[in-house]
């Protein structure tokens, strides 16, 4: 696990570091420069026609490490544009000190140049740099960047030349991950550790490619801190792969049972009870309609299908559960929910299997999430069980706005799951997994392309399958998540990001645990 650190966090470390290690800030700035240097070099070191780079420094140390990075742009030949703002004597004091030395190498260098921001068009002299840097505001910005800034962010966006943010893009939120107005970066050097808000929220948008700029500080000290947010590692779900014995029979890999899939929706069952399999499930059961289940036995012959009268009703009913009783004390693992549709007696047979909790160990997902919305589910008794909403769904679940939810993703998840005792994953980019105790685990694979129909239902089969043969509910479930969007990430070279589908992600499952099982051999 990586861990994620608030603001107020790395904020500390820096005092400690200089209060305790007796670092002044000057040398921190200094090596922030550097790494800031050295990060942007390895990016454009394939460019040759890029010579000229853009720097928008403001008064704090975010501009006073832009500063600094110009500097050393200069010194190795580059030639380098600062704008800044305000008075020498405003800058914080290691800021006015760099922004000292560069404006006393400008006079000998003309390739060194520094312009006072007085209005909007002295963005214009950025114009025909290659390389424009963000070091404007920093992580102790909060809410809309006030103007000029935001002016100027809204007319870097439009510029065509790459774009570096120094720590994190000016007008995001490094806590929430949350931004009205940000600045669009294809490169964001994150310096000290990394923040939790450049992953969540809607950070992807706007940070590009992540690196993480050591400033001297040795990791150690950070150690010390209590962390509640984590990057997934690939080492991480590895060790938590459910171990096959030589002596394993069908019913000792797991049995599942998949209540999911209507006459309108029949592939969603399809897609759950499959990924079960695909997940090394040794013994999925699906419920199914009796009027539609030629459909089933024609498409999943390795699947026993348990049919219930529906009286071509074509849905799911309270009067079935008894039908499936016995089936629901023999599980391991129940998956509730893809396809079920929103018929009021389908609904009503979801709540009440929810409320009698015949299984210890369940996935609700899609309709059946829909069932308990609206704060309903402070009804239940929800300890325990896996809930796998997207952001609309989740915001359906809680009766708020999603633009509500979208401002706190890391606050809204941890309180629902601490609150419930349940393990949530909320689906996303990135998705993110939140366990009873609050703490969020932020997943490091996936690609635009999963944003598709079908692929949470495979998700949820997934995660069932898998939770079925392991006794470690969160180990089953980061698991789950990783593979399902390793899967995804697998199929890139071969489809692109436009052409594979949930099927595709599907059959890739096996392909990405042999993937990561080669990546550790």
């Amino acid at each position: 696990m990586i861990p994620l650190f608030s603001t107020s966090q790395v904020r500390e470390i820096d005092e400690f570091a200089f209060n305790n290690l007796k670092m002044p800030g000057i040398l921190l700035m200094e090596n922030a420069s550097l790494q800031i240097f050295s990060f942007i070099k390895e990016k454009i070191i394939a460019l040759p026609d890029i010579r000229k780079i853009g720097f928008v420094c403001g008064k704090g140390n975010n501009g006073g490490d832009g500063f600094a990075a110009a500097r050393h742009f200069a010194n190795d030949g580059y030639e380098v544009t600062a704008i800044y703002f305000g008075n020498e004597n405003e800058f914080s004091g290691d800021a006015a000190v760099n922004f000292r030395i560069l404006n006393s190498l400008a006079s000998d260098n003309n390739k060194i140049h520094l312009k006072l921001y007085e209005s909007e068009k002295d963005i214009r002299v950025l114009n025909g740099c290659g390389v424009i840097v963000d070091a404007m505001l920093g992580s102790g910005s909060v809410g809309t960047p006030r103007e000029p800034f935001l002016s100027i962010l809204r007319e870097l966006n439009i510029y065509r030349a790459i774009k570096i943010a120094v720590d994190i893009p000016t007008g995001l939120n490094s806590d929430t991950g949350y931004f009205e107005e940000a600045f669009k970066a294809d490169l964001t050097v994150t310096l000290g550790e990394f923040k939790k808000g450049l992953f969540v929220g809607k950070a992807p948008e706007v940070c590009g490619e992540l690196v993480k700029g050591n400033i001297g500080v040795p990791s150690l000290y950070f150690d010390n801190l209590k962390v509640d947010d984590y990057l997934i590692e690939p080492e991480d779900v590895i060790d938590a792969l459910p171990q096959k014995s030589k002596i394993s029979h069908k019913y000792s890999t797991g049995k599942v049972l998949v209540i999911a899939g209507s006459g309108k929706l029949p592939g969603a069952a399809l897609f759950t009870v499959k990924a079960a399999l695909k997940a090394g499930c040794g013994a999925p059961v699906l419920a199914f309609p009796k009027s539609v289940r030629k459909f089933i036995h024609k498409n999943l012959p390795e699947v026993v299908v348990e049919s219930y009268q529906d009286e071509n009703t074509e849905i799911f009913r309270v009067k079935n559960i008894g039908e499936i009783e016995k089936r629901l004390s023999w599980t391991d693992v129940l998956a509730i929910g893809p396809g079920l549709g929103r018929d009021t007696e389908t609904l009503d047979a979801v709540r009440t299997i929810i409320k009698k909790r015949k299984c210890e160990k369940m996935v609700i997902d899609a309709d059946a999430l829909f069932a308990i919305g609206d704060s309903e589910y402070k009804k239940y008794n929800l300890k325990g069980f896996v809930l796998t909403p997207h952001h609309g769904e989740f915001a359906n679940l809680l009766g708020i706005d999603v633009n509500e939810l979208i401002k706190d993703v890391l606050g809204y998840g941890k309180k629902f799951s601490n609150d419930t005792k349940s393990f949530l994953v909320l689906k996303g980019a990135p998705t993110i997994i939140f366990n009873p105790k609050g703490t969020a685990f932020v997943n490091t694979t996936g690609n635009p392309g999963m944003a598709k129909f079908g692929t949470g239902d495979v998700l949820t089969g997934a995660l069932a399958g898998l939770i079925a043969q392991s006794n470690n509910i969160e180990s089953a479930v980061l698991t789950g998540v990783y593979l399902h969007s390793l899967a995804a990430d697998l199929l890139l070279k071969k489809y692109t990001e436009y052409g594979y589908t949930a099927s595709d992600i599907l059959s890739s499952l096996p392909n990405a645990i042999n993937f990561l099982r080669k990546s550790f051999a």
